[in-house]
């Protein structure tokens, strides 16, 4: 089995003397710098793609440059999730940040992550403490270099909480900005970059926008590689895959009156339905999805969800997070919701969220100085 997301701070923090941390990875060690760099979007299916734009990339896949490990992101297989699972070490069920979207429990609001603030608050919305935290409290220097936008927000502190931060502007060359703080001290230093991700979801995977995204992260990566100091171990990873929906796989929700039927409240994204149904409607939403779903999605109660372990063990306090019925996408399926989203999801190229290998495996590029 490979490893998980979950495991790479934990293995890093173990490498930098961290209590309680265990090397789960069996990385290179020693190490006085662990540079953590996420490539937004950079499943381990799509390396090939990359590579005719992506030398340093195509070298760390011939076995030139570093070695190139598999892992696994949590499911579903998105962006917050993700982010949250690296920060924590948990799943999850256990950390809060369930999907793209999800209900606010009480409500019929639905929190976007990624413009998500102060409300709700982030440390009793995600109350697990993050490994930078950790790390900090322990004495041990744990830093994060993000764009200047994200610095403040909740996704944020849920995923990087505690962390010493440094916002690089939008003008500003990032790779200097992560070369300065990699060399400014030893510790844990991690970098984002969401290019490649933003490409494949206005573009497609495989478009020339992508290409030329594949190609901006082998230059970040080909810089951070030479300007490494020694004593340092470079990481380089991803928060899940992706594939492309053609117009003849997508199913609207709000364009069949069967399917819209019993909902109250639609979360989710499209690779994963969350449906919070209306008082009594549970069972026949459940049934009604099913049958016409068939072959595109498994359909599942909350209770079936959990006990099918999608999400790891589920803290109670959680639980109404997730739909009364989730809809699971299958093959190359898009369960879109043009009533209820802003019409840049419906006119998306590339998705990702649900449990398929193209979504959920993950590189791991390990690189020692």
């Amino acid at each position: 089995m490979p490893g998980s997301i979950c495991d790479i701070l934990f293995s890093a923090a173990a490498l930098l003397g961290a209590p309680e941390a265990t090397d789960r990875l069996g990385l290179p060690a020693p190490a006085r710098r662990v540079v953590v760099l996420l490539v937004d979007g950079m499943g381990t299916h799509l390396l090939p793609a990359m590579h005719a734009d992506a030398p340093t990339l195509a070298a760390v896949s011939a076995g030139e440059i570093g070695e190139l490990r598999q892992l696994e992101c949590t499911f579903p297989s998105t962006t917050p999730t993700s982010l949250v699972s690296l920060g924590t070490g948990v799943s999850p069920g256990q950390h809060g940040v369930l999907g793209f979207t999800v209900n606010v429990p009480g409500t019929d609001r639905v929190l976007i992550h990624i413009f998500w603030h102060d409300d709700p608050p982030p440390q009793s919305w995600q109350p697990v403490p993050t490994w930078f935290h950790r790390l900090n409290t322990a004495g041990i220097s744990a830093r994060a270099v993000l764009p200047q936008l994200l610095v403040d927000s909740g996704l944020t502190a849920a995923a990087y909480g505690g962390a010493q931060f440094r916002g690089v502007p939008p003008a500003a060359d990032y790779a200097t900005d992560l070369l300065a703080e990699i060399h400014a001290g030893p510790g844990l230093i991690f970098g984002y970059t969401s290019v490649l991700d933003s490409a494949g979801h206005a573009h497609g995977i495989g478009s020339p926008a992508w290409l030329s995204a594949a190609a901006h992260v082998d230059a970040l990566l080909t810089r951070l590689v030479d300007g490494l100091p020694d004593d340092t171990l470079l990481l380089v990873t991803a928060d899940h895959g992706g594939l492309n929906v053609p117009t003849h796989a997508r199913v609207d929700l709000d364009a069949d009156a069967d399917l819209a039927a019993g909902v109250a409240v639609v979360a989710g994204e499209p690779r994963v339905r969350y449906l919070h149904t209306r008082p009594g409607a549970q069972a026949d939403v459940l049934a009604t999805w099913t049958e016409k779903l068939a072959g595109a999605a498994q359909v599942y109660s909350r209770d079936a969800a959990i006990d099918a372990g999608l999400f790891g063990p589920v803290r109670d306090e959680f639980s109404p997070r997730i739909g009364d019925v989730v809809a699971v996408a299958t093959g190359e399926t898009a369960i879109l919701a043009s009533a209820h989203e802003p019409p840049q999801i419906t006119d998306m190229i590339g998705f990702h969220g649900a449990g398929t290998d193209a979504e959920m495996a993950i590189p791991l590029i390990v690189v020692a100085t």
